[in-house]
Parts: structure tokens; sequence; C-alpha cells
């Protein structure tokens, strides 16, 4: 379910609108520059550039924009100074909800989240409420084509997997955090999406047509927010 799920979200984003595909490309830029400003330029040398570079390609980000704003975050010194800040709530009927941010300024985010969460029927919680229902993996997904799934699992073990589930259009390949990057460049693959995520332990179901609406909607404004660079929740959509 996690990877089927995780696979819905991903075909709606490739049809995006150009403004839209416009705001993931601007995410990525502000996390490429904070990244290269703490551990330098050098994928070799920063192992969380290495793994942004490749969420970019991932979200077909072109190499020239992931080459301009290293080169620009290279030289730079002052401007905004960004910070990471996660917020944990609950969604409509109990769904639960992590936020992962980056921004320049605190108290409009978490003005930003407070409002997002009350206004469609949910609620902004304390740090550690609904992230004990989550644990961290590096999730891996290959589109099926024409690849052979005995060959692809045998491939992903091999590289260092923990989990492989073949779902009907995607493989979905798991593995430990710390083992993210080996995985990946062992797979000479292009994924689909290729992230360490929260990865919820279960899921829970909307049955009501407005708490799917308030949902949605709430969904669709976190992930519309500048500062917002993730969203993950335990909701089964369909």
């Amino acid at each position: 379910m996690a990877g089927h799920s995780k696979w819905n979200n991903i075909k709606r984003k490739k049809e995006k609108t150009d403004a839209q595909r416009a705001k993931i490309f601007t995410k990525i830029g502000r996390e490429i520059s904070v990244i290269v400003r703490e551990g330098g330029p050098n994928p070799a040398e920063n192992s969380k550039l290495k793994d942004v570079i490749a969420k970019a390609k991932a979200n077909n980000v072109p190499n020239d924009n992931i080459e301009r704003i290293i080169k620009k975050a290279s030289g730079e010194s002052g401007g905004a100074t960004y910070e990471n800040n996660i917020y944990e709530g609950y969604g409509p009927s109990g769904v639960a909800v992590i936020v992962e941010t980056l921004t320049d300024n605190r108290n409009r985010t978490a003005g930003d989240m407070r409002h997002y969460f009350d206004k469609y029927g949910g609620n902004l919680g304390q740090s550690g409420c609904v992230s004990f229902m989550f644990s961290r993996q590096g999730v891996l997904l290959v589109e099926r084509a024409n690849i052979d799934e005995e060959s692809m699992m045998e491939q992903a073990l091999d590289a260092g997997a923990i989990d492989f589930i073949a779902e009907d259009d995607v493989f979905d390949i798991r593995c430990e955090p710390s083992d993210f990057s080996q995985v990946r460049d062992a797979l000479h693959y292009d994924f689909a999406s290729a992230e360490i995520e929260y990865v919820p332990a279960t899921y829970v179901k909307l049955t009501s047509d407005d708490d799917i609406k308030k949902m949605t909607k709430l969904l669709e404004m976190l992930e519309d927010n500048d500062d917002v660079q993730a969203v993950w929740h335990n909701w089964e959509e369909n």
C-alpha cells in the first residue's frame, strides 16, 4: 500500500502545471543552497549534496540549474539564513502528518502551519506527537517498464536493500537510511523517486467525503507553501 500511495502522488506531480513545477525546482534549489553552505560544493565530499542532486534529477531539475545553484551558493556570504524545522499534527479523523520545512522566518512558518491545520479539520501538535508512528527509511521507486522482477529484486538485495515490494506499476525498494546512498548508487536505474522518508507503520482510511475534501486541501496548502520541503502522512489514499 505504501508504494502504491507514493506512486499515485508521483504521477500527480508529473501532471502539475509549469508554475507548480517551478515551485518544486525552487524548493529543491533552496535545499541545495543550504547543503552547499554547510558542507561544501563537492558531492564527492558532501554526501548530503550528492543525495539532493539525485533528488533534483528525479524531479527533472535541469543539470544547468543544479550547477548554477551550487556555484552561486558556494560563492555566497551573508544573505538569508535558513533553518530546518519539523511540525507534527493531526489531519481530519486522526490522520498523522509530519511537515519538514526550511525557513528564514520561524514565526511566519509556524503561523502558517497552525492556520492550515486549524482550517482543514486538524490540529498542530507538539514535537513527537506523531513521529513515533513513522520510521525513517530509504525509499527508491523504479517504474516496472520492461524490467524483470526477479532480476530487479536480486540486484536490490545484493545492493543492501532490506525489503523489495513489487507493485503493479513500480518496484518499491527499501533500505536503512545509513545505506541509502550505497543502495542508490549500486542500482543503475532512473528512479521515479529516491529519498529518505518517514514511512508510517499503519494507515488511516477516510470514509467521509468531507474528511477527504479537507485532507486533500490540507495537503495542497502545505505543499504549496514555499517553506515546506516535504509532507509525510498516513492517509491511505485510493
